[in-house]
């Protein structure tokens, strides 16, 4: 037990030595730890990420405020214990003065002790859980919560005639969040769920549970799995029939993400989500942001990359709001209340939960020139997550 004390008590030590000092000089590059998952099951999201981070300094180069912007990429495989190693690692050897990315909840949380003892900033570009920027002071967010979308498809499943729901959720904290919200909404609107299912991270086949799904008759399936699972989803969705069994397809927006829904197939016509972005989304910012990610690397972004996007448009703005000073708790309190133009609409940070601010929109899938796409009918403003308890 004394020798398990000692290493911890020893690494602590490390990272807190290996802290950026608090007047950084203004030539002294700043490097970012950008960690992501670029293989496994969602080697998409982190691609996603990376190009995303990639086009943005690409436009605007690798320089703000005087300092010099050095990004590493490292692979944690979506694997937590990954994660902490590498965080370690860059903040300790690699002398980097901000972490970024975070695919899934729980690689977010393994890092978080760590950017608390050096004191610097974790900046979560995907993963979604609501308790994540209570993990540390040092997080703040630029993708989204589960509860924000999961909350707006309960009222609107409930006002829209779907009375019986089965639930297909992945079981770790974003689907729980996902099922917990969505299921108190569409309950309290009249609507009754009749099956729940909860399928594993790592993995999954969905099929079996496809079948009990179909055999419960629901209106619709409220489905949540992780950017990524998408369209192993569907197409299992499609093998087991029921694109004809007359079951929707209704959740947070995940499941229909950019990147990968025009592989899907007509199965996914029809399938009614609420998210914070669609590469349809009707703006000069995002139809310009579009053509960009095409050029650059022959695909449609998702929401995966505007997170991305975002995250890396967030430090540079607070580099020039602190002219260039890059310790943790002023760049921090640089980014509480900072707002812009993204492509995804107007967005903000909540200076209290240090969380995003930002539009939610419900969306159908159509098809648009010969693609499908999520286009957007309904926009809810300024949605802030209604999974923090209040203060």
């Amino acid at each position: 037990m004394l020798t398990k004390y000692l290493v911890r008590l020893m690494a602590a030590l490390c990272i807190l030595l290996a802290q950026p000092l608090l007047a950084a000089a203004a030539d002294e590059p700043l490097k970012i730890g950008l960690i992501v998952p670029l293989t496994g099951g969602q080697a998409s999201t982190g691609k996603q990420l990376a190009n995303a981070v990639t086009l943005y300094m690409s436009e605007t180069g690798d320089v703000v405020a005087g300092r010099k912007i050095e990004v590493i990429v490292r692979d944690d495989g979506a694997n937590p214990e990954n994660t902490k190693r590498i965080a370690q690692e860059l903040i300790v050897n690699d002398k980097v003065g901000i972490i970024a990315g975070f695919g899934i909840t729980p690689t977010a949380l393994a890092a978080a002790p760590l950017a608390t003892q050096a004191r610097i900033p974790e900046i979560v570009m995907l993963a979604g859980t609501s308790i994540i920027t209570e993990r540390s002071p040092y997080i703040v967010r630029t993708s989204f919560t589960l509860a924000q979308s999961s909350v707006i498809i309960g009222d609107w499943a409930a006002k829209n005639g779907i009375r019986k729901v089965a639930t297909l959720t992945t079981d770790y904290a974003p689907g729980n969040d996902a099922l917990q919200f969505f299921k108190a909404r569409f309950v309290a609107g009249g609507g009754e769920i009749v099956d729940e299912v909860k399928v594993p991270l790592v993995n999954p086949d969905f099929a079996p549970f496809l079948q009990r799904m179909k055999d419960a008759k629901p209106d619709a399936l409220f489905v949540f799995v992780p950017g990524g699972q998408g369209g192993n989803f569907m197409k299992q969705f499609a093998e087991r029939g029921l694109d004809k069994s007359g079951i929707r397809i209704i959740g947070p927006g995940d499941v229909m993400d950019d990147d990968l829904l025009d592989n899907m197939g007509d199965a996914a016509l029809g399938t009614v989500t609420a998210h914070m972005y669609s590469a349809a989304h009707k703006s000069a910012k995002n139809i310009a942001f579009v053509a960009a990610y095409r050029k650059m690397f022959g695909s449609r972004p998702g929401f995966v990359a505007v997170g991305g996007y975002d995250g890396i448009h967030l430090i540079y703005q607070a580099l020039k709001k602190t002219a260039g000073k890059s310790d943790g708790d002023t760049l921090v309190e640089a980014m509480k209340g900072m707002a812009w133009e993204s492509p995804r609409g107007p967005v903000s940070i909540d200076p209290e939960t240090r969380d995003i601010v930002q539009n939610i929109y419900i969306r159908k899938v159509e098809k648009v020139d010969g693609e499908l796409y999520n286009v957007e009918f309904a926009t809810f403003e300024a949605v802030k997550d209604p999974g923090k308890t209040p203060k």
